[in-house]
């Protein structure tokens, strides 16, 4: 099994080290079944996050066609509106350049997207995503009518975008798999294991790294809950 993790211009560094972290472990406690890269979509290019002090090496193309996990983090940058007489359509002005919004805007207009539908397109993989990375998939217009999560601050957003939004932790759709704010990382990647791999693979990550997964895992199965 081959996880291709996304490297993006501003991507938030924990989106990205925490399921690595994770998934590199779990590939070592199921020697041969799984293997774990870091790929952007221009290929191989040193990539900066948007903390503007850490960069990662992309060190392969993000292939959908061979990746059988495809993981997109979210970007980090200042929450609130842009400045003052930013011009708030083009990503690019000044004074909206380093906004989170800014950067996932400028995720889409990139070559991302369309190696993202290929992903979603292609039967037996799985994308899943961390913190703001649904967002990039949302604004795509990538999973209109899919069950997703993202950050707390961001479901409103995520809901306008068309997608049914959870507040949840992790969310298993099928084949999209979404966690919610930056540490759900772990817990994200924690899931993908026992799911591909087995529970026992999980457990000794989770052993490992001396971190137990919180919270539900939220599908849309069973009876639905009647209002507390």
């Amino acid at each position: 099994m081959l996880c291709q993790i996304v490297l993006f211009d501003g991507f938030d560094p924990l989106d990205v080290i925490a399921p690595y972290e994770v998934l590199f472990a779990g590939s070592m406690a199921a020697p041969g079944a799984l293997t774990v890269e870091l790929v952007s979509a221009e290929g191989p290019r040193e990539v900066p996050s948007g903390s503007g002090l850490l960069a990662l090496r992309a060190t392969a193309r993000l292939d959908p066609q061979r990746a059988d996990l495809v993981l997109v983090p979210g970007a980090v940058g200042p929450l609130g509106a842009p400045d003052e007489g930013a011009d708030t359509a083009d990503p690019d002005a000044p004074g909206s350049r380093d906004t989170l919004p800014a950067l996932l805007a400028r995720t889409v207009t990139t070559g991302l997207p369309a190696l993202l539908k290929e992903a979603l397109d292609r039967p037996d993989s799985i994308v899943a995503t961390v913190c703001g990375g649904s967002m990039v998939l949302a604004m795509a217009g990538l999973i209109e009518g899919r069950h997703a999560t993202t950050n707390r601050l961001g479901l409103d957003l995520l809901g306008a975008a068309g997608v049914v939004a959870i507040d949840a932790r992790v969310v298993d759709d099928g084949d999209l798999v979404s966690g919610a704010g930056v540490t759900s990382g772990l817990d994200l990647g924690l899931y993908l294991l026992e799911r591909e791999l087995g529970p026992r693979i999980a457990h000794a990550v989770e052993q490992l790294f001396a971190h137990e997964r919180r919270g539900t895992v939220w599908r849309a199965t069973g009876p639905v809950p009647a209002a507390f």
